[in-house]
């Protein structure tokens, strides 16, 4: 049987600070076996801020080594999706393999918010995990069922 690749998702956002290191960090924890995600930013800064660390942390999720990227360096065609998280337009993302994710963005907000954007990011993820579960299984034949003895 033919192992089947992970869909590789980039997550965009703005500084790719809090939003799409986050949404990276989910996706490579909970769906490593249908996806394998990065994450980028229109505008990155310079690192991850201390509140996504913590937000994270709580979750028994670690990221300390994980470090904002530019979106404009990559080649955006080569994901089987991308996913927008900043608001604005990608240059250069494929329409066809474009979702956007309408989330706040926590920047200068308190560590709460930080933590309902984290929690709705964690819930939008896993849905993306699980439709994929489901194509997935939907792509594998069908097993056959071992006949029962007097049936």
């Amino acid at each position: 049987m033919a192992t089947v690749r992970p869909v590789r998702v980039l997550f965009v956002c703005l500084g790719n600070a809090y939003r799409s290191q986050m949404a990276e960090a989910f996706a490579n924890n909970l769906g490593r076996d249908v996806l394998a995600a990065e994450s980028a930013g229109l505008t990155p800064v310079d690192r991850v801020p201390e509140t996504t660390l913590h937000v994270m942390w709580e979750k028994g999720i670690d990221i300390s080594a994980q470090f904002p990227k530019d979106a404009g360096g990559l080649d955006l065609k080569s994901y089987g999706l991308v996913v927008n998280m900043a608001g604005l337009s990608i240059p250069g993302a494929p329409p066809a393999n474009t979702r956007t994710w309408i989330v706040p963005d926590p920047v200068w907000a308190s560590e709460r918010v930080a933590r309902e954007v984290r929690d709705e990011i964690e819930s939008l993820v896993m849905g993306l995990i699980l439709e994929l579960r489901k194509q997935r299984a939907g792509e594998e034949k069908p097993r056959l069922r071992p006949k029962l003895r007097g049936v």
